[in-house]
């Protein structure tokens, strides 16, 4: 679409000229803008009786004048080793030719043009979708953008990076899982160049006996903290565990953003197993709660990579899952959210740091199996189990809960409606209760077919057959009525070119 033009690129010939443009590698050819598009672009204007004559004097003008702009554009094009014409190029042969350029018509997808026919005439447009003024009024008003600031930090404190959210990790996550693997691998690259191969020891001095064996002797690795290290350390267990709720919120968003707790993970792996393990004794079930929130934190932060300590983390929350007691009330206390919080807990650990090496959701699993086989544990430990098993998947509550349903109603059944059980028991057989129908009624409507009779129910279930069947025949009830709803709601579809859609 460019004329045969001077070198300089500022002058054409004929709007039909053919030869091809100089130094681009654009072939031209003899296009002409429409004497009908003339006529539809000045009636879209006010111009409603515009001469054939004119119309066509017009046409060839601008014809010629968009050639010299494609042709200039074509030159950026070619200059920035592009093959494909974008807007910045039209933007920028504007400005060559001193003409302001167009704003707010970049974007990332080429418009796509509707072509109509009418009259005689055919022209190619932009469609616009109509927009209902009632829903733009009563679209919800955008959130008002922040003010642009600037905000200073520490590249560097005497030749040492500091590690805070603004600078990078001082290890990455990929470096922290390839050390958990092979722990020769850090020693490794401390002895390159120096003639020592990765199994040759690099920490203490061979020790010389009378026969020809050399035995070295390994010294522990310590774990230095800087000053500012320990400040923090001591500082954030302190809010975690305090009661200033303010300050633990803050420590506990510190904890799953910042990236330089990688050297002091091991002491707060151990606080956190330490602290477990005292005040599920001292039945401090705020304390708990405190702990397995530091857990979720860890686990949250991106930059760490904890396989390392799970051997102290795992122990800390299946203790809040199935001990015995972890409050002075069990009948009042509520640490059924503790036990499915750390069920969660234990769930996005199987499902981050399970490996066909360490098989943590496996022996997780036969552990919780095996809380839910034993006739001497207690109800609490028993929902407990149940929660565990319930937040690792439905295939695990099929093959784990479900054959267990008719045995878990014997012993929930004899304690709320037996006597000499303290109110504790009765509550945890309530709990247990609701939990299984809550995990079970999914489970059975996808594997059972209607219609459920509830003799059936019975003579497999047991105690939980009336609730389950009421369950299940819920959920196909709720099935039934979004299928029946959903086409009602869904709209209108409407053929391409049929007209402009409305709406957002």
């Amino acid at each position: 679409m460019a004329d045969r033009d001077s070198p300089g690129g500022m002058q054409g010939g004929s709007p039909s000229g053919g030869a091809p443009v100089g130094g681009v590698g654009v072939t031209a050819c003899s296009a002409m803008l429409y004497v009908d598009s003339v006529k539809a672009m000045a009636e879209s204007v006010g111009i409603s009786n515009l001469q054939d004559d004119a119309a066509k004097d017009l046409a060839e003008d601008v014809t010629y004048r968009l050639k010299c702009i494609i042709q200039d554009a074509a030159k950026f094009m070619e200059l920035g080793r592009r093959i494909k014409l974008n807007v910045h190029d039209i933007d920028h042969a504007l400005k060559v030719r001193n003409i302001e350029p167009l704003y707010g018509l970049g974007g990332p997808e080429a418009l796509p043009f509707r072509f109509a026919s009418g009259g005689g005439r055919e022209i190619h447009f932009i469609e616009d979708k109509e927009l209902e003024l009632s829903e733009v009024v009563n679209a919800p008003i955008p959130k008002v953008p922040q003010d642009v600031c600037l905000r200073a930090h520490w590249l560097a404190i005497e030749g040492v990076q500091p590690s805070i959210p603004e600078n990078p990790p001082p290890q990455s996550k990929d470096q922290q899982r390839s050390d958990s693997i092979d722990p020769t691998n850090k020693n490794s690259k401390g002895t390159k160049g120096k003639g020592l191969g990765p199994f040759t020891p690099t920490v203490g001095k061979p020790l010389k006996f009378k026969t020809s064996e050399q035995v070295f002797v390994k010294q522990l690795a310590t774990h230095e903290l800087s000053v500012e290290q320990q400040l923090y350390y001591k500082e954030i267990t302190e809010a975690c565990v305090g009661s200033d709720e303010i300050r633990r919120s803050e420590a506990l968003q510190s904890l799953s953003n910042d990236p330089g707790l990688y050297e002091m993970l091991p002491r707060l792996c151990t606080f956190i197993a330490e602290g477990v393990r005292v005040n599920v004794v001292h039945y401090n079930l705020a304390l708990l709660i405190y702990l397995m929130r530091m857990v979720k934190s860890l686990l949250d932060n991106q930059t760490l990579y904890l396989e390392k300590y799970l051997h102290e983390i795992i122990p800390s929350i299946v203790t809040c899952i199935v001990s015995k007691q972890l409050c002075l009330r069990p009948d009042q206390d509520n640490h059924w959210a503790l036990r499915d919080f750390a069920s969660r807990l234990m769930a996005q650990v199987c499902k981050n740091y399970t490996t066909s090496t360490n098989n943590i959701q496996t022996r997780m699993t036969k552990l919780f199996g095996s809380a839910l086989n034993n006739e001497k544990a207690p109800l609490a430990s028993v929902y407990g189990a149940i929660a565990g098993l319930g937040e690792l998947g439905n295939e695990v509550v099929k093959v784990f809960i479900v054959p267990m349903i008719s045995e878990i109603g014997v012993r929930v059944e004899f304690c709320l409606d037996g006597v000499g059980h303290s109110q504790a028991d009765k509550t945890s057989a309530q709990k247990i209760k609701a939990l299984v129908v809550k995990l079970a009624c999914p489970i059975l409507k996808s594997a059972r077919k209607s219609p459920d009779v509830l003799e059936e129910y019975k003579s497999e279930f047991g105690y939980f057959a009336a609730s389950l069947h009421v369950g299940v025949v819920a959920l196909r009830n709720q099935d039934q009525k979004a299928a029946v709803v959903s086409p009602s709601v869904r709209p209108p579809t409407q053929p391409i070119g049929a007209g402009p859609s409305k709406g957002l």
